[in-house]
């Protein structure tokens, strides 16, 4: 049998997840499309199918609610009072496929990124970064890419069914610097700016990919899951930003900040406080290999993180988190 491409395994896996509910046992994220794509991207496509199937088996998925009735995209009043209700999620699910049936879905993401954008901590990000893995398998589908499509929807309604603020606001007047606003000669190439090199906003967050990094490999914490989203959540930022109009950019970075820095007081986790991270983590594509052998949707998520944002801005703190969680979790999974 001829090797997969990246993506056939993951229209063969969104296939195959799509009637899967988004959650299982105690409301627990459903991350198995999230994780196959991240295996597909690292080259791992063949091992896609087996990983789904195992999941499958291991996992007790909810049904999805069923539909109730149309919100309408045009009537603020109609979908503001379905944000944050996960009984309607079919309907949100619904609404998002006819978007995206009607318009290009650059279109549909910029519409209604800034409307779901501060529901970005609900459910631990796990809304934006279902829909940021969506992103790129949708972006780089060729020809039918009716999966990846139906995958963007299903992401972006799980991110408004579950949307909740927590209080949480984004200070435009505390940015560190230089600040991540986009060069006044941008010149419209999808984020990068003249130079060749990306936009300030996306090294805004790259920096701040490697800053919760760092941290979440050398503070105490009591599981080693939960910490993990204050990276993995402006990673996904950082996946879908270059997608994004300009003046969307700079907000994105400035909520993905705010909902990291909440998140440390969230699990109590306190910087500095702890031992530093273990010297001379592995390799990164030893990293990886490693979370893919564990194979927890954590590790394998992260671990994609750390390759990736490696690629963007070397910087140890990468390895170092990604090896600490494959240590903990792996533990975890004996």
């Amino acid at each position: 049998m001829a090797a997969l491409s990246y993506s056939e395994a993951v229209s063969e896996a969104l296939e195959r997840l799509r009637p899967v509910g988004f959650e299982h046992g105690r409301s627990f994220v459903n991350h198995a499309p999230m994780a196959a794509e991240a295996l597909a991207h690292m080259g791992y496509a063949d091992e896609v199918p087996a990983w789904v199937e195992r999941n499958l088996r291991s996992r007790s998925y909810h049904d999805v609610p069923e539909r109730r009735w149309p919100i309408d995209p045009d009537d603020p009043a109609d979908w503001r009072a379905a944000l944050g209700d996960f009984s309607r999620v079919a309907d949100w699910t619904a609404l998002f496929e006819r978007e995206l049936a009607l318009g290009p879905w650059p279109q549909v993401l910029a519409r209604w990124w800034p409307r779901l954008l501060p529901g970005m901590s609900a459910v631990l990000t796990h809304g934006v970064i279902r829909t940021a893995h969506a992103v790129r398998a949708v972006a780089a589908a060729p020809g039918d890419n009716r999966f990846q499509l139906g995958e963007l929807a299903q992401g972006l309604g799980y991110w408004a069914a579950r949307h909740s603020t927590h209080g949480i606001v984004a200070d435009p007047d505390d940015v560190p610097g230089p600040g991540p606003a986009p060069h006044a000669g941008h010149d419209g190439d999808g984020g990068r700016d003249g130079d060749g090199g990306r936009d300030e906003v996306a090294r805004a967050l790259d920096a701040l990919v490697a800053e919760y990094a760092g941290i979440y490999a050398t503070v105490s914490q009591r599981h080693p899951i939960p910490l993990i989203h204050a990276v993995t959540g402006p990673a996904a930022v950082r996946l879908v930003v270059d997608h994004l109009p300009p003046a969307q950019r700079r907000p994105s970075y400035l909520t993905a900040r705010a909902v990291s820095r909440t998140m440390l007081d969230w699990f109590r986790a306190a910087p500095g406080i702890a031992a530093p991270a273990p010297a001379g983590p592995p390799a990164l594509a030893e990293v990886f290999a490693r979370a893919v052998e564990i194979g927890d949707e954590h590790t394998i998520k992260l671990a994609e993180v750390a390759v990736r944002h490696e690629a963007f801005s070397p910087d140890p703190r990468h390895a170092a988190a990604a090896h600490l969680a494959n240590q903990a979790i792996g533990r975890l999974s004996r």
